[in-house]
């Protein structure tokens, strides 16, 4: 490897052949990485066999991800990924995207966590950093393989809050009309924050007793049965409904509800009710919750919301011990007990 005008070139052998190539970076680091993958395809016999995209480069890659990918999500996505995309692209940039490395990907992610950076926002950005490079292999052929692939994610401290039935009537007896109507309709129908807030009265059917959530995370419409609660509330809001923007949910000056607004009234109702550490979120993990302690089929749960497969759901999913005490009853009911036990071993003695 040698330095021709503040740039490393390579000079490698390959049979009887004698390969001079521009490793494109002066970073002498990064230089001995793209010559060592070089090498590696050579031996796989994969270096003559170069995608359309070879000279395409990171931002490249982002841009045209950005630009097409982006409308298709929701809006709350498309907000994550604007942020997590301006880290990544301050790290690779420029790099060409067959020059980049698990090593390169997870070195930016050493970077992250020494900038203290939390895990879950590592993984967010591993994420769009694997949907980006999917995209460029799949659809647009601009690379072989994704580097993301071979890059585990990291360990996250997985939240495990729901509401007990005991706070949920504090926090309803310190909440405000409008946030008791929000509160008592997440925990029946269990839609995300920004489904909520968003709710138009052209998604509602009354008459059928459904809701359409059209703006979905995963981009996919679902539709939520109602029962006589959450039909109660939409009746009264239907009398007050606004024409203009059509949301069911609405602040004082009938506009939609900020949700800054909304998370500073849910704090000042959880410190007059002495409730800690709740987020908006876990009223949906308690709806979720709820469901499965009642025995309600965990397919069923993942599709109210909305979820991608089922292991989605499962770590929604609790149990308190009464209703674990209630699922092992069906031994009881077998007749199979330490009663009948000592009733046959009696009998036997006869």
């Amino acid at each position: 490897m040698y330095k021709r005008g503040g740039v490393w070139w390579t000079n490698v052998r390959y049979g009887d052949k004698r390969i001079q190539k521009s490793l494109e970076t002066g970073d002498k680091k990064l230089a001995r990485a793209i010559e060592a993958k070089i090498k590696i395809e050579l031996a796989e016999g994969k270096f003559f066999d170069k995608p359309v995209g070879q000279n395409k480069t990171f931002k490249d890659m982002m841009e045209k991800f950005m630009k097409e990918h982006t409308p298709k999500v929701s809006v709350n996505t498309q907000k994550s990924y604007l942020v997590s995309s301006k880290h990544l692209l301050s790290y690779f940039n420029d790099s060409k995207l067959t020059a980049i490395t698990p090593k390169m990907i997870s070195d930016y992610k050493i970077l992250r966590y020494n900038e203290g950076v939390k895990s879950s926002t590592i993984n967010r950005e591993r994420v769009l950093l694997s949907k980006a490079f999917n995209l460029a292999m799949k659809e647009w052929e601009w690379i072989k393989d994704n580097p993301v692939c071979k890059v585990p994610k990291e360990k996250e401290n997985k939240r495990d809050r729901w509401l007990s039935e005991d706070e949920e009537k504090r926090l309803l007896e310190n909440s405000p009309q409008w946030l008791r109507d929000i509160i008592i309709f997440d925990l029946h129908t269990g839609l995300r924050q920004d489904e909520l807030l968003s709710l138009q009265w052209g998604r509602v059917n009354l008459f059928n007793k459904t809701i359409i959530i059209q703006e979905t995370k995963s981009g996919k419409p679902r539709t939520i049965p109602l029962l006589e609660t959450a039909l109660t509330i939409l009746t009264e809001k239907a009398k007050v409904r606004n024409l203009k923007n059509d949301l069911v949910f609405l602040s004082n000056a009938m506009t939609k509800i900020d949700c800054h607004n909304l998370i500073r009234a849910l704090h000042t109702a959880m410190g007059k009710a002495g409730i800690q550490d709740l987020h908006f979120h876990d009223l949906r993990h308690t709806f979720a919750t709820r469901l499965a302690q009642r025995g309600y089929d965990i397919g069923k749960i993942s599709m109210l919301l909305g979820h991608y497969n089922i292991s989605m759901t499962q770590r929604y999913t609790h149990h308190n011990i009464e209703s674990l005490r209630d699922g092992m009853q069906v031994l009881e009911k077998s007749g199979y007990n330490l009663a009948t036990v000592e009733e046959n071993k009696n009998v036997s003695n006869v």
